[in-house]
């Protein structure tokens, strides 16, 4: 079965995120932390495994697990393996800022959890701190190395790429991914809601990174049906891997294949959309999960052609931790 929208998009993968709480304080997502606000509690396991049955019953057979911070959740392994064992289910991917990742690397992989997304938005300690707001870039990379111990295949470093916070380190990005099989991913700095000012001193083009890269010899290369928005690039010299995402970059939102559902039960069909559709009352029972997909269909149909980035308008989204980035 294919997941298709009216623009002829098919979908494989799901961003699903189990928290909105986030224990770091990234200047350009959370400069002040996380504000509980007294919301409802996030989808708990059985939502959750219902809400990817359905998609995977859809045709979707990538389930990223993100938030906020997801391995915040004291049940994070239970989730995972809830979720990790459906049939349809081929990579299950966890995005995390990687402060349990050094000691938790093979129960979340024993788990089912089977590629990572690490963020690493400075490579020096004191830069690391200044833009999360924690002392823990070594921990960090202790988590890293313990991840491909453990016997993870796919492991992707992300960093926001930052004018004049981060942009000067490109070559030790690059350094680690001569000596490391990961993927080293920069992505562009997206306004959002609670930003705009942030945004506005510190984005940069990624086309200014590809245009480096190709200089130094990086080339191409073909992405998989099922992958996220990254272009790869690779060199023959380098065991790893170098990847951009650029929303602001001509024809991005052509090749979507990605959905979002937030950690209170909403479908978002754009991280920059202006509402997502209520579905946390389709969740209750195995039995509605026939009901549960219908729904998702119906909406799919109604996604937009593209976001509306580049005219300044972000949508509903306050900040990347709300829907899971």
């Amino acid at each position: 079965m294919h997941l298709t929208d009216g623009f002829d998009r098919s979908f494989k993968y799901l961003r699903l995120s189990v928290t909105e709480v986030c224990n770091f304080k990234c200047q350009y997502c959370l400069p002040d932390g996380y504000k509980g606000c007294g919301k409802q509690q996030p989808l708990n396991v059985d939502e959750l495994r219902r809400a990817a049955t359905a998609f995977s019953e859809l045709g979707l057979s990538k389930i990223r697990l993100t938030g906020g911070e997801p391995t915040i959740r004291k049940d994070f392994a239970e989730i995972a393996r809830a979720i990790g064992h459906l049939p349809n289910v081929k990579t299950l991917a966890l995005t995390t800022n990687g402060y349990r990742l050094a000691e938790r690397a093979k129960i979340w992989k024993d788990a089912g959890i089977n590629a990572l997304n690490v963020s690493l938005d400075s490579l020096s300690r004191q830069n690391f701190h200044n833009i999360t707001g924690h002392d823990r870039r070594d921990e960090v990379i202790r988590g890293i190395h313990a991840a491909l111990e453990a016997g993870f295949k796919t492991v992707k470093i992300n960093a926001v790429y930052l004018k004049g916070i981060n942009d000067h380190e490109i070559d030790r990005y690059l350094d680690l991914a001569r000596d490391l099989p990961i993927s080293i991913r920069f992505i562009e700095l997206m306004e959002t809601g609670d930003h705009a000012a942030f945004f506005k001193e510190h984005y940069i083009p990624a086309e200014i990174l590809k245009q480096q890269l190709t200089e130094l010899g990086w080339t191409p290369k073909l992405k998989a049906v099922d992958a996220g928005p990254a272009n790869d690039f690779i060199h023959p010299d380098y065991q790893g891997s170098f990847g951009l995402i650029a929303p602001y970059s001509k024809d991005f939102c052509k090749s979507c294949n990605r959905l979002r559902f937030s950690s209170s039960g909403k479908l978002h069909l754009c991280l920059f959309g202006e509402f997502g559709v209520p579905m946390r009352q389709l969740l209750q029972s195995d039995e509605q999960i026939p009901e549960l997909k219908e729904r998702i269909q119906i909406a799919v149909k109604s996604k937009s052609a593209h976001h509306k980035l580049k005219h300044g308008f972000s949508g509903s989204t306050s900040n990347l931790s709300a829907i899971g980035g």
